[in-house]
């Protein structure tokens, strides 16, 4: 089997509560999410898509998705979608860096693989564990009072764990993360994720004033380092995401006893392959880990749902269902949160089929 043709489609995801709100006053309306389309000789067409969360979170734009694949594609055509090492390869030998670009065509690679071999992703991944698992709620940076109303209205949606954006004014912080605190019921888990918004010092006030609560510090500062020195002087359990880009990170963390958790996000490590990679590794390591990626609709969410299904339960933190976040579906098929938890589909691949009609033309289209 051989690749014949890439195709990129451009797709707005407007959110259904307005924006989205994090550290730093950064904010988002409406993403900008890039489909890929990619298609075989035996004409079966696997599907992946990549969304940054803007281009000030992280090194990665909407815009460069679709540039880089415009610059990737050609190397690809006449490559075998099925072997998923070797495809790898060949993509960081063409273009240096820029996991995030890679992610969909990798994705779009397993969608064909799980088609060809008639399996849903999630077998291909290392086998489907239960029947759903646990989602988490991000809470949008706000008033402190505003913030604990969403705790009711999110946990009425089935939600028990809460992802509480943070890093802003640490006494505003200090005063976010009591007052949801205090909304918490038995079984519910609490995340005060500063997205690296506070200085060190900033960082120790907030970390000491919560002692007495029950909540996960993540990624309080901007470098490895200044969160290792904020794990040092922590008594709370650990989290490090943005920090973690790669396999390297992931044992040096371990090897520093710097967190407890690490959030592994399908784009920033380059997409399923090198993603399953570090989950596997996490494993054997004994991290428990949060699943998901930057942001995205339908083929994003089922990808981190066939991800996270496969992951052994005692391993996964916890996931996130972002097609529940915006306002316009692109695929059918895509899983749907229930009560609080998701479930991966059981049809070949990723178990979904895009709606041709939203992505509109393709604005890249290689052959």
């Amino acid at each position: 089997m051989k690749i014949t043709r890439i195709r990129c489609y451009r797709v707005d995801l407007p959110l259904h509560e307005g924006s989205y709100k994090w550290s730093g006053g950064k904010s988002v309306t409406t993403f900008d999410s890039t489909v890929v389309a990619i298609d075989t000789d035996a004409g079966v067409t696997g599907f992946g898509e990549v969304c940054p969360l803007g281009p000030f979170y992280l090194p990665a734009y909407a815009n460069g998705v679709r540039a880089g694949i415009a610059e990737l594609g050609p190397h690809l055509i006449g490559e075998d979608p099925c072997q998923l090492g070797k495809l790898n390869r060949t993509m960081d030998a063409a273009l240096k860096g820029h996991a995030y670009v890679k992610s969909g065509i990798d994705m779009a690679c397993w969608d064909i693989l799980g088609k060809v071999t008639g399996q849903p992703v999630c077998t291909l991944l290392g086998g489907r564990y239960g029947d759903n698992f646990h989602l988490y709620r991000a809470i949008s940076q706000e008033a402190p009072e505003a913030m604990a109303s969403r705790v009711g209205e999110y946990r009425a949606q089935g939600y028990r764990r809460f992802q509480l954006k943070v890093g802003g004014d640490p006494g505003e912080d200090i005063a976010r993360i009591r007052a949801v605190a205090a909304k918490l019921q038995t079984g519910d888990r609490l995340i005060a994720d500063a997205n690296t918004g506070w200085l060190m010092h900033d960082a120790m006030r907030v970390v000491r004033a919560v002692r007495d609560i029950d909540v996960y510090i993540e990624q309080p500062c901007l470098s490895y380092e200044e969160c290792l020195s904020i794990r040092r002087h922590c008594d709370h359990p650990f989290v490090l995401d943005e920090v973690i880009d790669s396999i390297d990170m992931i044992l040096r963390g371990h090897s520093d006893r710097a967190m407890d958790v690490v959030n592994l996000k399908i784009s920033k490590l380059g997409g399923l392959t090198k993603t399953k990679q570090a989950r596997d590794l996490c494993v054997s390591l004994g991290i428990a880990m949060t699943l998901e990626d930057s942001w995205g609709g339908d083929i994003v969410t089922a990808a981190i749902a066939h991800l996270a299904h496969s992951t052994p339960p005692e391993f996964l933190f916890t996931a996130t269902d972002f097609n529940s976040y915006v306002t316009v579906s692109i695929a059918d098929g895509a899983p749907r949160r229930v009560n609080g938890r998701m479930a991966a589909s059981k049809e070949p691949g990723l178990g979904v089929t895009p709606r041709m009609n939203e992505l509109g033309r393709a604005l890249i289209d290689v052959a």
